[in-house]
């Protein structure tokens, strides 16, 4: 199982938390959250966005995202003790 943390900013102490049981689940995941971010700054910037631009936007945002390989035990750890 994959534990995903999305956080809006290098700052942001309550990130998105997400949990997939397959890779390519996640990879999908972090790429949609990825677009839909980029795409949202791009949308409401006054300026127009530069091509190297927009890869620094990207590699901002995927800097932003952290995952790691847990077991079972340790996500129904989590679970037990969010509720």
């Amino acid at each position: 199982m994959f534990k995903v943390t999305y956080a809006i900013d290098h700052m942001d102490t309550n990130p998105t938390i997400k949990f997939f049981n397959f890779h390519h689940a996640m990879e999908d995941w972090i790429h949609e959250e990825v677009s839909c971010r980029v795409q949202w700054t791009v949308d409401h910037s006054p300026y127009s966005i530069s091509q190297k631009e927009l890869e620094e936007l990207e590699e901002l945002e995927f800097s932003l995202v952290n995952y790691e390989w847990i077991d079972g035990d340790t996500y129904q750890n989590n679970v037990v003790d969010a509720i």
